[in-house]
Order: C-alpha cells, then sequence, then structure tokens
C-alpha cells in the first residue's frame, strides 16, 4: 500500500518520539501490504478496528497512540487522516476526520 500524506507521521514523530521504532515497524508492514479488500487488511492487523466511511483505526505502542486512516483498496493508497495520542482520538469523530 501507499501512504499519502506522511507528512502527518513525520509531525506525530516530532511530538512523540517514543513511538518511532513501533511507527517504523508499521510503516513497514503497511507498505510490504497489497490487500485488496477489508479481509486482507484484518488477517494482517486483527487489532485494526473499521470505524465506517473507509476509515481503519490502528494502535499502536500498548494502544497508546492511534492512527486512523482512510483505505482506498482498488489504488492501494492508505490515506493518513490522524496519528496522535489515545486521550487525542478520543476528542474527535474517527468517522469523519
Amino acid at each position: 500500500m501507499e501512504i499519502i500524506q506522511r507528512y502527518k507521521l513525520h509531525e506525530f514523530v516530532n511530538k512523540h518520539a517514543n513511538v518511532l521504532n513501533p511507527l517504523n515497524k508499521w510503516i513497514v508492514r503497511i507498505s510490504e501490504a497489497e490487500w485488496s479488500n477489508h479481509n486482507e487488511l484484518k488477517s494482517d492487523f486483527p487489532s485494526a478496528d473499521y470505524v465506517g466511511n473507509n476509515r481503519y483505526v490502528f494502535n499502536l505502542k500498548g494502544n497508546n497512540y492511534r492512527i486512523i486512516v482512510v483505505v482506498v483498496f482498488f489504488a492501494g493508497e492508505l490515506n493518513i487522516r490522524f496519528a496522535g495520542t489515545h486521550s487525542e482520538y478520543d476528542k474527535i469523530d474517527a468517522k469523519t476526520i
């Protein structure tokens, strides 16, 4: 999958340096993925939550951090919509961000 709006991940790491290693592992797994549907994504990331409107939530570092993405399976793209702490996540609407 191609990661779109990767700059949001750079901003995320600048605020939370301790997430760098788990985020890099996540990026490698995402970049290697070739998902064509929801089931394939869930097979690689069983803990990822589908929240509607083509959005998925990934947990990082023991669920301390969350990443919301829009997945466009037919285009092979994963668009970063949000990356932040769990408490920051609780203040937004994952379906519309």
